[in-house]
């Protein structure tokens, strides 16, 4: 009774294929009419089975479209960063020279590579650190870009998944929207640090590796999230940074670095002569090969830095590879030491003051009531008086 019931209100005749399974019978309803010719059996098979199966289906269908647009996004995503992350910088079309000028571009071109050869491996320093940190980069948004569209994907997939089920999807929607204000004005710093990482980011302010200075902190970057960024200063001390909270930061070691050398020489020195040895130790340095791949152009001798009126500072500076200034720096320092001490010319430092003891009475013998102290000053020996009148400089003092 029940059943007719539901099959008058349906408009379906019981009885039948098209009454029992509908207009569009599917497989499993017509296999089970066809063979026990029962219309129980049919609505059994269609609401139990038919119906739960199709739905299986149909969800597995999304999640298989879901993973292969997001298989092919991947892929996408993955050749446009490595061809990012490989390309290299174009180079500037050659001009063809005339007839006339065919023999001195060639020697030009010649001497040119010449000198490349001899330069060493300093340019390709270069090359490779900005081809590593282009690397690093590209895969790193390329990273970013894969877990967005993971993200979209699949949010998709599960709206679809859940229509099929049955569920209304626009207060789910609403109440989406509005957690997603309130989470936008809750977490507004959370929001501008992710923000931040993303945009620094993508305009390579600084990588894993870099030395860099941040508000208080000096260090190298040891991590680096879109949430914050992690970095070890010279005493050890680990310093968490929030991406948001960074107005500037100075990278020491993006591009290339500066070796800065300031000498201190007497004031009477000739100047130019100095130069002139400066230069001469800079240059038998820049000479050598080893030394060579660090330095990417011959240091300069930028010449009197500070004058006072007993040294005069002379400075030096060397273009070097990113991170390298430091030694380059100290063998450099050693080498303009080496070469000013063969040339004879005195290091410049603070004045030694040598007191004498005055000379007594010509009649009174050395040591007598004329001399100072009973003469006693008169009686110690040269290397005794200047540690004597150095120690009442010292401001430690002495034993009493």
């Amino acid at each position: 009774m029940f059943f007719a019931t539901g099959f008058f209100a349906t408009g379906l005749a019981s009885g039948t294929l098209t009454g029992s399974c509908g207009d569009n019978p599917g497989i499993a309803c017509r296999m089970a009419w066809d063979v026990t010719h029962s219309t129980n059996a049919a609505q059994l098979v269609r609401v139990y089975l038919a119906g739960p199966v199709s739905e299986g289906l149909r969800i597995l269908f999304v999640i298989v479209v879901a993973l292969i647009v997001r298989a092919a996004a991947h892929r996408v995503i993955n050749k446009l960063t490595e061809r990012a992350a490989t390309a290299t910088l174009p180079v500037a079309q050659v001009i063809r020279p005339h007839r006339a000028s065919a023999n001195a571009a060639a020697s030009a071109a010649a001497a040119a590579g010449a000198a490349a050869a001899r330069a060493g491996d300093a340019p390709v320093l270069v090359q490779e650190d900005g081809t590593e940190r282009r690397e690093q980069r590209a895969r790193a948004l390329g990273s970013i870009l894969r877990s967005g569209v993971s993200i979209v994907v699949f949010g998709i997939a599960v709206l679809t998944i859940l229509g099929d089920l049955g569920f209304d999807l626009t207060p789910l929607l609403l109440s989406t929207t509005v957690l997603g204000v309130a989470l936008g004005f809750g977490a507004q710093n959370l929001v501008r640090d992710y923000l931040a990482g993303i945009l620094m980011l993508v305009e390579d302010h600084y990588g894993v590796g870099d030395t860099i200075n941040v508000n208080d902190a000096t260090g190298t970057v040891e991590a680096m999230t879109l949430l914050s960024t992690q970095l070890r200063d010279v005493n050890g001390v680990v310093w968490h940074i929030r991406n948001g909270t960074i107005e500037s930061v100075g990278n020491e070691s993006q591009g290339w670095s500066r070796a800065v050398i300031d000498y201190p020489v007497p004031y009477e020195e000739d100047l130019a002569r100095i130069r002139a040895l400066m230069e001469q130790a800079a240059g038998s340095m820049f000479r050598e090969r080893g030394w060579r791949k660090l330095m990417l152009e011959k240091p300069e001798v930028w010449g009197a830095q500070e004058l006072s009126s007993k040294e005069v500072t002379m400075r030096i500076v060397a273009k070097t590879a990113p991170m390298r200034q430091w030694e380059v720096a100290r063998e450099l320092r050693a080498r303009v030491k080496a070469t000013l001490d063969a040339a004879g010319v005195a290091p410049a430092g603070p004045d030694t003051i040598v007191i004498t003891a005055p000379p007594g009475d010509p009649g009174s013998p050395p040591g007598g009531p004329g001399s100072p102290a009973g003469g006693a000053a008169a009686e110690l020996p040269a290397a005794e008086r200047v540690a004597e009148a150095s120690g009442a400089d010292d401001p430690r003092g002495s034993a009493p």
